[in-house]
């Protein structure tokens, strides 16, 4: 997730007084109704001297009970993942759009983005480096409930005459709730859908383009440089716009084959900068594990102590991997299969590839670096301030080994914001169909409308309304997860018939026949 993160925002509408003068009067009526919207969705729990959203209680509970109830997923899963994505129990003829490895890069584009920068930097100025420890762990955890999520995802989908396919959420929450009763099972559905859409076309969207022109004016002379006017960031829009309509026009095919290129190569650069900096200290890596670990249980000066440093760690994961929200299995739902849970065992790499190997990958750098701007957010943190940006943070680090880091910061910024971009067209597409039907018409007007608010993203900065945006796709994880829970021992009886087949070598021999006949045809 990418949002909850100090990260500046462009400014350009300073230079343009009717353009400031309308993004002031929309921020200024957002204002009132985002700040009461965001304190019901973010309601503080205070134990002791430290205080966090329930939300985030909710999202932790329940990766917990996942976690206990299917035994464990996180360690049997992963080989039955693995073998999944390679194939091996596939043929040509499943139903859906994607294979398995397009639809976890498409899942997986719409998480691993600016959280896993920023957020990481912003959690070790807040909980210290032991902050990374409990974000480990809250990944971990988070394993369990991308499994349940997006299992359900595929199971109840609906694959269209034409081939298509609309899962995820907007289809097994209708029948999770439908004990409730048909008209509440509509609304909470509902609810969800609405909140999708508005996350997915401000925060998924705006917000994306807003921080991809940011950091591209900022390494090419700032304000004073030649993207430092307003007509430049029209035009920076503008071609955003046609790069992100090249690829969503096509559907999830397209985005697929896209995110499946895109995906290994971002996450290729920044993991590659990131052991740079580590195996060119490679002598103080015990010295940093120690310190994660060390500040985990014993942490110094954090407010709350050792609960203080888990909270901060477990709220930054939820922040940043999505587990729950219920956004990651409307692209897995595409996937080309005949047994839901397959999906389900894919899905299980989305937080240990976001949240365990790229946060720990950027803590690990950020704690060998040893800059200077990050025992300075932790004293301005400590001493009442602001939370540092995160951003900075963690470029800072890098530039301690890596001068010119900025600059491929500012290249993975550009491609992790593009992927989210095209990812989040797919979920609102979905949530616009839900709450207006299908077809072509409306297909065409939910582009267009997310077209130019890419544009504005560039433009203008909107910031009221993308807070809000961030509390309303916190509102999916309460019903989403609510519909879940009313669904665990359909999902359970999937996994049981699948594990069970694939020890007696059925699916196995099922993948083969399949192609064997359609080889003969």
């Amino acid at each position: 997730m990418h949002i909850h993160t100090a990260l500046p925002m462009a400014t350009v509408t300073e230079d343009v007084g009717w353009l400031a003068a309308i993004d002031e009067a929309i921020n200024n009526a957002f204002a009132r109704p985002t700040e009461i919207f965001s304190s019901i969705v973010f309601f503080p729990i205070t134990i002791g001297d430290v205080s966090f959203p329930a939300v985030v209680a909710w999202l932790i509970l329940a990766g917990i009970i996942f976690t206990i109830y299917f035994g464990v997923p996180q360690l049997r899963g992963l080989k039955v993942g693995y073998e999944v994505v390679r194939g091996r129990y596939s043929a040509k003829d499943d139903p859906g759009e994607v294979p398995h490895f397009q639809a976890l890069t498409s899942a997986l584009s719409g998480t691993v983005g600016l959280g896993n920068i920023a957020g990481v930097g912003a959690a070790m100025a807040l909980g210290g480096p032991g902050a990374t420890f409990w974000m480990i762990c809250a990944g971990l955890i988070g394993m369990a409930t991308k499994f349940a999520e997006c299992t359900l995802g595929v199971k109840y989908r609906e694959v269209h005459e034409d081939g298509t396919v609309s899962g995820g959420p907007f289809k097994y929450l209708p029948i999770a709730f439908q004990k409730l009763g048909r008209i509440p099972a509509k609304i909470l559905t509902g609810i969800f859908a609405v909140a999708i859409l508005i996350f997915g076309i401000a925060g998924g969207n705006m917000f994306q383009a807003n921080q991809t022109f940011a950091q591209v004016q900022n390494v090419t002379g700032g304000a004073d440089g030649f993207l430092g006017s307003a007509g430049a960031a029209l035009i920076f829009g503008l071609v955003l716009a046609f790069f992100v309509a090249i690829v969503i026009l096509g559907g999830i095919k397209s985005i697929g084959a896209t995110t499946s290129r895109l995906v290994p190569a971002m996450g290729g650069i920044y993991v590659l900068a990131c052991l740079f900096v580590i195996i060119a200290n490679i002598d103080q890596v015990p010295g940093a594990f120690g310190a994660i670990i060390t500040g985990a249980f014993n942490p110094q000066g954090i407010a709350g102590g050792i609960l203080g440093v888990l909270i901060v760690g477990f709220q930054r994961a939820s922040f940043s991997n999505e587990a729950g929200v219920g956004s990651a299995a409307i692209a897995h739902s595409a996937v080309k299969t005949r047994r839901p849970v397959s999906e389900g065992f894919v899905a299980l790499f989305e937080p240990l590839v976001d949240t365990v190997l790229i946060c720990t990958m950027t803590a690990l750098a950020i704690v060998i670096a040893g800059a200077p701007s990050l025992q300075a957010g932790i004293d301005q943190v400590q001493s009442g301030g602001d939370t540092p940006d995160g951003v900075i943070l963690t470029s800072d680090a890098f530039a301690t080994v890596l001068p010119w880091f900025p600059i491929v910061l500012a290249i993975a910024v550009v491609l992790f914001a593009y992927s989210t971009l095209i990812t989040w067209s797919y979920y609102g597409l979905k949530a616009w169909e839900f709450l207006f039907g299908r077809g072509k018409t409306a297909e065409i007007t939910y582009k267009i409308v997310f077209l130019f608010f890419t544009v504005a993203g560039c433009v203008l900065t909107f910031s009221q309304v993308i807070s809000f945006a961030d509390a309303a796709l916190f509102v999916c994880a309460f019903v989403n997860l609510l519909g879940v829970y009313f669904l665990l021992p359909v999902i359970k009886r999937e996994m049981r018939e699948y594990l069970a087949d694939r020890k007696s070598g059925k699916l196995l021999i099922l993948g083969i026949e399949k192609d064997e006949l359609r080889a003969e045809k």
